[in-house]
């Protein structure tokens, strides 16, 4: 009997409150939350498998979504709200909708795009990183981990590129638009009938481009802006 009651008296005491400087066992979802959370949108699907391969090896991430395009990317950013997204450059217009949505939604391009323009788009819709698919591993987990600190990052080489594009003059919409046709092999006087203006106006768009691009031919213009990212073939 002696026996039975000091084992009761030992669990009366083993199930009492811990005291206050105890420390408390964490709970199951804290390890959880203290992980930096991305949302994962690409129209590759190797592409996306490759990065959630990558990403959840890592201890301090997870992946809570993958979007083919922009539109599964905007809702899934909303139904998770992740730390990071990571979409394609040609979601800039999915970037600046999460970005009305959330200001403070931190988001990392990673492409294959490299021009002045490109990343110019993208830095103004409000990415927060850009990185080209080549990189290695190692920095685009930086990257990650630096944006998710509240950094902005860029490579140095990208960078220059940026403040190169900052720098130079722009191109109007209009002159722009004039770009594209020119890309299509039309004359002066079809852009003038597609953009419903003078070919006298056409020659003058046609001038000023080449005078802000440093360029002495359509073939050299186009080139020039395909290359930058201004105009897609």
């Amino acid at each position: 009997m002696t026996f039975k009651k000091k084992t009761a008296a030992s669990s009366k005491k083993s199930a009492r409150k811990p005291k206050s400087g105890a420390k408390k066992a964490p709970k199951v979802g804290d390890a959880k939350k203290s992980r930096i959370t991305v949302l994962i949108a690409d129209d590759h699907s190797v592409v996306r498998e490759g990065l959630v391969s990558l990403i959840t090896r890592k201890t301090d991430m997870t992946v809570v979504g993958e979007a083919a395009n922009g539109r599964e990317a905007v809702d899934l950013w909303k139904k998770h709200h992740p730390d990071l997204r990571m979409p394609e450059l040609d979601g800039v217009g999915a970037l600046k909708e999460i970005r009305s949505n959330d200001e403070k939604a931190r988001i990392i391009v990673l492409t294959t795009f490299d021009g002045d323009e490109d990343i110019y788009r993208a830095i103004q819709a409000g990415a927060k990183g850009y990185l080209l698919k080549d990189a290695p591993r190692e920095a685009l987990m930086d990257c990650i981990r630096r944006v998710h600190a509240g950094e902005t990052c860029v490579p140095v080489h990208l960078a220059a590129k940026l403040a190169q594009r900052v720098s130079g003059e722009t191109l109007s919409e209009r002159e722009i638009d004039v770009l594209k046709l020119m890309a299509q092999g039309k004359s002066n006087k079809e852009i003038g009938s597609a953009l419903f203006i003078s070919e006298g106006t056409v020659k003058s768009h046609v001038k000023a481009i080449f005078a802000k691009m440093n360029v002495i031919s359509r073939t050299e213009a186009v080139a020039n802006a395909t290359r930058r990212g201004l105009i897609q073939l």
